[in-house]
């Protein structure tokens, strides 16, 4: 199974959760400052389970990976 045998909603929270893991490990080890990253990840699911635009899916349409329906 590679990449392209994902739907783009399961590859944006495969992102989405790996960015706000990411995040909170930096903020943990680094710099309290990278929670605010973890943050802007939140807002942006938001943002776009309410408006519907995502940037990643509109990244994904253009490499060719199928929408879910």
């Amino acid at each position: 199974m590679g990449l392209k045998d994902l739907t783009q909603d399961k590859i944006v929270r495969i992102f989405a959760g790996s960015f706000v893991i990411i995040s909170v490990a930096l903020g943990y080890f680094h710099s309290p400052y990278w929670f605010l990253f973890t943050v802007f990840v939140g807002l942006n699911l938001i943002q776009s389970a309410i408006t519907g635009f995502c940037p990643l899916c509109k990244i994904l349409s253009a490499l060719g990976i199928k929408k879910c329906n």
